[in-house]
């Protein structure tokens, strides 16, 4: 089965609020064995005009694992503590 991967790319608007959420989405993540590969750190541009200014990107076994962690009340909670806090995006992608 191959390994999925959720990226996100977040816009801080409100960190003092956005604390909250790491605090919870940090229990969520641990909850559903996702592996932390990036949480943060700089972002440089190599190519187009895509310039993200927080980069998260999770790792697990396979795309039913990501979809329960995203659905899971853990996530849900962290998810409503962000509202206002940041502009996110978010996808699930399938990898090797």
């Amino acid at each position: 089965m191959p390994s999925a991967y959720i990226i996100a790319s977040v816009e801080v608007t409100d960190p003092v609020q956005y604390e909250e959420y790491k605090k919870l989405s940090t229990l969520a993540i641990k909850a559903h064995g996702a592996e932390v590969c990036i949480r943060g750190g700089k972002v440089e541009i190599l190519e187009g005009d895509w310039a993200p200014s927080r980069v998260v990107l999770l790792k697990f076994p396979g795309v039913e694992q990501a979809r329960a962690f995203y659905d899971s009340a853990e996530y849900q909670a962290a998810k409503r503590s962000r509202q206002g806090a940041a502009i996110v995006r978010m996808v699930v992608v399938e990898g090797a």
